[in-house]
């Protein structure tokens, strides 16, 4: 016949190892992401509801800025890839394409700006420089969101 302890022994054993499947099965490993893009976004606006300019005229801005603290709260790195946009969510991943050389280069938002009429958005120096600006200054560009700042991805038609 089995005694008290034992049995006591033997029920929290297996209250145990239930309770490590369970906390096994719900937890998630680190950097798993979304493996299955369950967050991806048919939509034609944005997760703010806005409307966001997608052609334009871009800019950079490199040594002035450097060092100093973006919008977003990150500090501006001029060989990163991000870049500047008045309404687009931080984070938000952008392929900037200038259409006449088909050149694109990917950035992710991380202040705002441009601040000057007619330009859509401000590209690090490193940007700048994949795209082939740096001398002229500006270019025409065309906008093509890749992730939303939010986790969504942008369903490919």
């Amino acid at each position: 016949m089995w005694k008290r302890y034992e049995l006591l022994a033997i029920v929290r054993q297996f209250m145990l190892g239930t309770i490590a499947i369970w906390i096994s099965a719900c937890a998630t490993a680190p950097g798993a992401g979304d493996p299955h893009r369950d967050l991806v976004t048919h939509r034609q606006g944005s997760p703010d509801g806005k409307e966001h300019a997608l052609r334009g005229i871009a800019s950079w801005y490199g040594d002035r800025f450097h060092g100093r603290q973006t919008a977003s709260g990150e500090l501006y790195d001029m060989e990163g890839f991000t870049a500047a946009h008045k309404t687009l969510p931080f984070h938000t991943i952008v392929r900037v394409i200038e259409p006449e050389s088909r050149r694109s280069v990917v950035v992710r938002i991380t202040d705002r700006g441009p601040f000057i009429q007619g330009r859509i958005i401000d590209l690090s120096r490193a940007a700048a420089r994949d795209l082939g600006m740096l001398e002229a200054g500006t270019v025409p560009v065309i906008l093509q969101i890749e992730a939303w700042g939010d986790g969504s991805y942008v369903s490919n038609p």
